[in-house]
């Protein structure tokens, strides 16, 4: 046993603030009662706010970020579709594989892990696509395996530069709540999410904006499909319910999480990711350690992705790190196994928290034998914290 909390610092479930916890614990109600209606129109008006969009179509289901690939797959596609999707990690991969098991034929555009998703590509492959077979461009936003943001909003405009109806399916897990995201403005037509990273919440529950256009693909679609159906839920949420027992905690917590998000202010949640995020990349840096990211304007705001040394087992020091400090960090997963570490740094997080991860981070890697200077870590974080603080009130 280790006194005091445990540090959980993977990009993703994240830890759970009181006060969600206390809205979760309150009592049941009638899911088919006017208070489950009130509660359940508050969180759509709210998750709408939170994409940034007044024209999509909120769609919840119990289920995961896994369960949001599935159910953007089969509503918008049909076996034999042709769709260009994006792979730069362990994560965009699996979305690519969720198709290709429903029968959608997959041309993959594939990158090395550590880079984002290049517009022109993509808009040189929809120009040379004269019969328009392709339906879809499949793109994870923030690829959690890897610490990649890809500039969704380029992809759009190389898509209409290109002329091209493709529907713009994306991957917004790790990024909702936590990075800008434009619904509307992009013209995205699916955006699909969780709540257990920006929406501070336990895992459970699958998270989609839908647009009108692929509101219109859905009634051609031939993928099977029923617990995953966008338009018995859509039609039931008009009336205040669901077309199944809906997951009555989680909205109490979402209820809470979207009020503490509105109440510290959009915009100043992504600054304040921001401003983490390059605190810790800073003390990785200053660490002597390489980002796993090849390009800076791709760096996530949700996660720092670190090249192991080469000499070193990056798992055996995620072991090593949990064994000393009972802190968790991410592994690499896929083709990056066993070569980087992933310090989390999203959800509800403030900067004596993010120190304390980092100041382990340096005791584990000196005491597992990695030469560093110590202490420079998280000297370079404390400054640039300081140097960065928002102005704050006077007294």
């Amino acid at each position: 046993m280790t006194p005091g909390r445990p540090f959980l610092q993977i990009p993703g479930p994240t830890l759970v603030p009181d006060r969600v916890t206390r809205a979760m614990s309150q009592p049941m109600i009638d899911h088919r009662g006017p208070k489950f209606a009130a509660l359940l129109r508050e969180i759509l008006n709210g998750l709408k706010k939170l994409f940034k969009s007044a024209s999509g179509q909120i769609v919840l289901f119990p289920g995961s970020g896994t369960g949001g690939w599935e159910s953007c797959v089969v509503n918008t596609l049909s076996p034999g579709d042709l769709v260009l999707g994006c792979v730069n990690g362990y994560f965009s991969d699996l979305f690519c594989r969720t198709a290709k098991l429903h029968g959608i034929e997959v041309e993959t555009l594939e990158l090395p892990y550590g880079l984002g998703i290049p517009a022109d590509q993509i808009e040189q492959r929809l120009r040379a696509d004269s019969g328009r077979r392709i339906k879809a461009v499949l793109v994870v936003h923030n690829e959690t395996s890897t610490g990649v943001t890809t500039d969704v909003a380029a992809i759009r405009q190389a898509m209409e530069r290109a002329s091209h109806p493709a529907l713009l399916l994306v991957d917004v897990v790790s990024s909702l709540g936590c990075i800008d995201l434009r619904f509307d403005d992009w013209k995205l037509d699916v955006a699909l999410a969780a709540p257990q990273k920006g929406l501070m919440m336990p895992p459970g529950m699958a998270i989609l904006a839908v647009s009108e256009r692929a509101l219109q693909a859905n009634e051609s679609a031939k993928c099977g499909r029923a617990f995953w159906d966008w338009r018995p839920v859509l039609e039931n949420n008009a009336a205040g319910q669901f077309p199944y027992t809906p997951a009555t905690a989680l909205l109490f917590g979402m209820s809470e999480s979207l009020k503490m998000i509105f109440e510290e202010g959009l915009e100043n949640v992504f600054n304040r990711h921001a401003r983490l995020a390059e605190a810790c990349r800073r003390a990785t840096q200053a660490m002597n350690l390489k980002l796993f990211p090849r390009n800076p304007a791709e760096y996530s705001n949700t996660l720092t992705a670190v090249s192991m040394p080469d000499e070193y087992d990056a798992d055996g020091f995620i072991n090593h790190m949990l064994r000393r400090f009972d802190l968790s960090l991410g592994k690499g997963l896929g083709k990056a196994r066993g070569k980087l570490f992933r310090i989390g740094h999203l959800g509800s997080l403030n900067e004596l928290e993010l120190l304390g991860a980092l100041a382990a981070v340096e005791m584990a890697l000196f005491s597992f034998g990695v030469k560093l200077p110590l202490g420079a870590g998280l000297s370079a974080a404390e400054a640039y914290l300081l140097e960065s603080a928002p102005n704050l009130p006077s007294t």
